[in-house]
């Protein structure tokens, strides 16, 4: 596509369904009810000129130039603010309009530098657009009287600057704050003359305020006053292309607006389904890592692990893997090797990769990262509703009366869902979380938490177990909907056990640490308030109950009636940006695509069929077996794609010794990180501007990737694996990821009417989608569960094996935070870092005193797998008893003390309940210092490799 921004209609568009006819300007136009002058005019492509309005904010009608006149009314009303009626008779162009108009304009031009021509925004500014449009040629006011023009810059912000000499004191970022994203940092401090926007007091900038730098400010603003330094120092776009966000499960659609070969900037889209035009700071602005310096944009090689790289071509580096996969095999046995798919690469992508294993390598040795954060989802989801995913689409949330999240941080992890909920919470709607920390949605500006049930970490099946029982015993389930909708005799088997006294909020506080009258409120609030709606995220699944938690919550759903329309549902709220999509696509050892078991000879015939080969009936090894094997002698060789198992995974000195144990380990990543200090062979990749694809998101949807430049690596990643397979002997010959998707849909039941044609037709499609749901399924199990009747699964609550005693008195429990992502390879090259310099370790302040310690202190963090060291934070945002840091730096490694400890059903590591000691420390510890030494040459990489003679 070219530069075509998207038009703006100026007010949102009214859900009414009785409709209206008016005239405007001679026509007529038909519109919903509730539709403004100004959205019907816009309608019918006719412009009325505003500065204030904006489509994706309540109307506000402070800025005088919408005013049009109506025949029977009483002087020159705002378009934007006067609802449109049926037989209104409108004018947007009369003398009397043009003359206030462009006395208006006047007013805001004396008040504005005139440096149109050398402005950054020149040919992208609404003043100027608008100015033009009323006929503006001169001010008759001068420009010598009291004004802001000398008003200074406040460039703290790392991505855009604020420049108060440009404002026109629209308000629309103050609105865009609070409407949009929520935050509320944004204030108009004065009056008259004197109102300015502020970050905060009269001392803040941007940067010390409370912005969260999601952009939306800078997206709302008319003028050049908020705007990207990118536009700035590369110029403005001349084309844009239309794409999915790589960062989390919400998947937000972007348009990514070039220059040439150049991004300038990422500017939400508005018809994205998922964010309807909002972003994060990362989505928004966090892409530079994709030309940053330390990409590996040549194949390397080497011996062995304690050798220099050596650069060849990409022809060498694929010829020399295939050949040690198959010396390998050829030497310890087929099943010797296997891959590791990725959920930040393409659905695509990751087919082709399991497919490689199956196929190639004749083997089901495939796993993914999406087992160590969401397997349990699938399998609990799995057995109680018969499907492997969640219930709604995020749209959903706005019909809720009631909401529950359990185990997850949406402000920080995914903040652009969380946006839309806190707007559902500030309209009405009630909140409960379960969480063991006091996460921002407990207590932030104009939300609360009506329950906040801060348990013990590793409790979360007793916490929901007494939810149910007080429901139960108090007689709130929904009889009908559990006759009708589900098993009634386990119904009836799993509330005999629930109502059994031992499940008692009182029975279980002293396991739970959550006060039993809160959890009976809470309870009671849960099955009473109306549409009741539970999101849950990896505090649930990352435990060694996390299957056992999720068919909790299902039963929660389930005996509340809460399952099958909008505003209710059990919703996981996924960690990465294709970690639905990798599940789908097959990326488990003992599954194929679509959930489907690798034992089945029916399904296993469907794709021998297809492929041409003869697969494995009998299930491959999870990572960790891997690792097992490796250390044990029988498994050789791996191969990893867009995953960095050795900072992700827990136990990290067990990873190292499985992955060095290993005689070919071969990465395929943009950097070179952590693993790939035991790699032998490194493929670059490409990132998610560089390719074409698609990703599906939390709630299901299918979006479409489009390559924005060209790889500089010279490949896509699934060209990269194509390759492989060719030099494994395989015949592919795919030339397009359409093609890919094809046979995705051919092989696949959920995935049977999907296509890129018809994503792009739609927009994007949630599966299933087939005959039965052609444009795909927003809300699941509305007429019946896909099993058939509902299974309540009665879930004990089993104490996990990692227990304190004296010598790790403390419970470590781990999370993320809203500026990095993950294990950081890609925001800690961005900015992003410049909130989030170090992981830091949280405290209550009465553990902090009994060890005399204080905020900025160097502790020893210590369990019985590992150490490592990070400074201190004292805060009662975790409770005594309990700590807590994230993950985002590989300096500090936070799985070196993480244990083998894990799901009973899917070897889900428990990353949320670690046994630990924090003692005081003289600083890092001489790895973590080594480390720095390492990144060090790690950049300089590109410059040091030895010729490939």
């Amino acid at each position: 596509m070219g530069y075509e921004p998207q038009k703006d209609f100026g007010t949102p568009a009214s859900r009414s369904e009785k409709m209206v006819t008016l005239t405007i300007d001679g026509e007529q136009v038909t519109v919903p009810e509730g539709s403004s002058v100004m959205r019907a005019a816009a309608e019918m492509n006719t412009h009325i000129p505003k500065l204030c309005a904006t489509d994706n904010m309540k109307s506000f009608g402070s800025c005088r130039m919408c005013l049009v006149e109506i025949e029977g009314a009483r002087g020159t009303p705002a378009s934007c603010t006067t609802p449109a009626a049926e037989g209104m008779v409108v004018r947007t162009q009369t003398p009397k309009i043009e003359k206030l108009r462009r006395g208006v304009m006047e007013l805001y031009i004396s008040d504005h530098p005139l440096d149109c021509l050398t402005c950054s925004a020149n040919n992208d500014c609404e003043l100027q657009d608008e100015a033009a449009a009323v006929g503006l040629r001169d001010v008759r006011y001068g420009y010598e009287g009291e004004n802001h023009l000398e008003l200074e810059t406040d460039s703290s912000n790392p991505y855009f600057d604020f420049d108060p000499s440009k404002c026109i004191v629209c308000s629309r970022c103050v609105r865009a704050c609070d409407e949009v994203q929520g935050t509320l940092a944004l204030a108009i401090e004065g009056r008259g003359f004197e109102s300015k926007v502020s970050a905060g007091t009269p001392m803040d900038d941007f940067m010390s305020s409370e912005c969260v730098s999601c952009g939306a400010c800078v997206q709302a603003c008319p003028t050049a006053t908020l705007q990207e330094k990118s536009v700035k120092e590369i110029g403005l776009p001349d084309k844009a292309v239309v794409t999915t966000c790589a960062y989390c499960g919400v998947g937000c659609t972007f348009r990514a607006e070039m220059r040439g070969e150049q991004l300038v900037r990422m500017v939400p889209w508005k018809d994205g389904k998922a964010n309807r035009g909002h972003s994060c700071v990362k989505g928004r602005f966090a892409w530079g890592y994709a030309n940053h310096q330390e990409r590996i944009l040549n194949p390397m090689v080497r011996e062995s692990i304690d050798q220099p790289w050596r650069e060849v071509s990409w022809e060498e580096a694929l010829t020399h893997a295939a050949s040690e996969i198959k010396r390998i095999q050829q030497k310890y046995g087929t099943r010797s090797v296997g891959g590791i798919t990725s959920s930040r690469c393409t659905n695509e992508e990751t087919f082709l990769v399991q497919k490689l294993i199956r196929a190639g390598f004749h083997n089901n040795n495939v796993d993914t990262c999406a087992r160590v954060c969401h397997s349990p989802t699938g399998y609990g989801l799995k057995t109680t509703f018969g499907t492997s995913a969640g219930t709604q689409d995020f749209d959903s949330v706005e019909e809720s009366d009631v909401i529950l999240v359990c185990g997850a941080n949406p402000t920080d992890a995914h903040p652009v869902f969380a946006s839309r909920m806190k707007k559902r919470l500030r309209e009405g709607a009630k909140l409960i979380v379960i969480d063991p920390r006091r996460i921002d949605l407990v207590r932030t500006p104009h939300v609360e938490a009506d329950h906040h049930l801060p348990l013990q970490p590793g409790t979360n099946v007793a916490v929901l177990t007494s939810l149910a029982h007080v429901i139960v015993t108090e007689g709130l389930a929904d009889e009908d909907f559990i006759r009708e909708r589900c098993d009634w005799d386990e119904y009836q088997d799993w509330a005999a056990f629930v109502s059994d006294e031992t499940h008692s909020p009182e029975r279980l506080e002293a396991v739970t640490k959550v006060p039993a009258e809160t959890l009976r409120e809470a309870a009671r609030l849960f099955a009473t308030g109306g549409n009741g709606a539970i999101y849950y995220g990896l505090g649930v699944t990352e435990h060694s109950q996390g299957s056992s938690t999720v068919m909790a919550i299902a039963n929660l759903a389930m005996v509340t009636g809460n399952i099958g329309r909008k505003g209710v549902g059990v919703n996981p709220l996924r960690g990465q940006n294709n970690v639905q999509g990798a599940c789908d696509m097959g990326s488990f050892p003992h599954e194929l695509p679509g959930y489907r078991h690798i034992s089945d000879d029916e399904t296993r015939k469907l794709f021998e069929d297809d492929w041409g080969v003869e697969l494995d009936p009998e299930p491959g090894l999870r990572i960790p077996n891997m690792l097992d094997a490796a250390t044990d002698g029988a498994f050789k060789a791996i191969y990893v794609q867009g995953e960095d198992i050795l900072q992700s995974d827990p136990n990290t000195k067990h990873v190292a010794a499985g992955l060095e144990a290993m005689e070919c380990v071969i990465v395929h990543d943009l950097f070179l990180n952590e693993t790939a200090n035991y790699a032998h062979i490194f493929l670059p990749g490409s990132t998610f501007l560089e390719k074409n694809g698609t990703f599906t998101n939390a709630e299901r949807r299918i979006q479409l990737v489009r390559r924005v430049m060209e790889p500089m690596n010279g490949y896509e990643d699934w060209e990269v694996t194509q390759e492989l397979a060719r030099a494994m002997g395989l015949d592919w010959n795919y030339t397009h990821p359409s093609q890919i998707m094809d046979e995705i849909a051919r092989l696949t039941p959920t995935f049977a009417g999907v296509s890129f044609d018809k994503i792009d037709e739609l927009g994007s499609i949630q599966w299933p989608a087939n005959d039965a749901t052609p444009e795909g399924t927003p809300v699941m199990h509305e007429a019946g569960f896909v099993r058939g009747k509902g299974k309540f699964v009665v879930t004990d609550y089993v104490p996990t094996d990692e227990k304190t005693g004296p010598r790790f008195p403390l419970l470590l429990t781990t999370g993320r935070i809203l500026s990095q992502y993950n294990v950081g390879a890609q925001t800690r090259r961005t900015e992003n870092s410049r909130w989030h310099e170090e992981d830091i370790l949280e405290m209550h302040p009465s553990d902090a005193e009994n060890r005399g310690l204080k905020t900025g202190d160097w502790t020893k963090l210590a369990s019985r797998s590992g150490e490592t060291t990070l400074r201190l934070l004292v805060t009662d945002r975790v409770a005594p008893g309990v700590v807590y840091t994230t993950f985002h730096h590989p300096a500090t490694q936070a799985n070196v003390v993480t244990t083998d400890y894990s799901d009973w059903a899917t070897n889900c590591p428990e990353y949320k309940v670690t046994a630990v000691q924090i003692t005081p420390s003289n600083g890092p510890t001489d790895w973590q210092e080594s480390y720095e030494d390492l990144a060090e040459r790690s950049r300089r990489i590109a410059e040091t490799v030895e010729a490939a003679e």
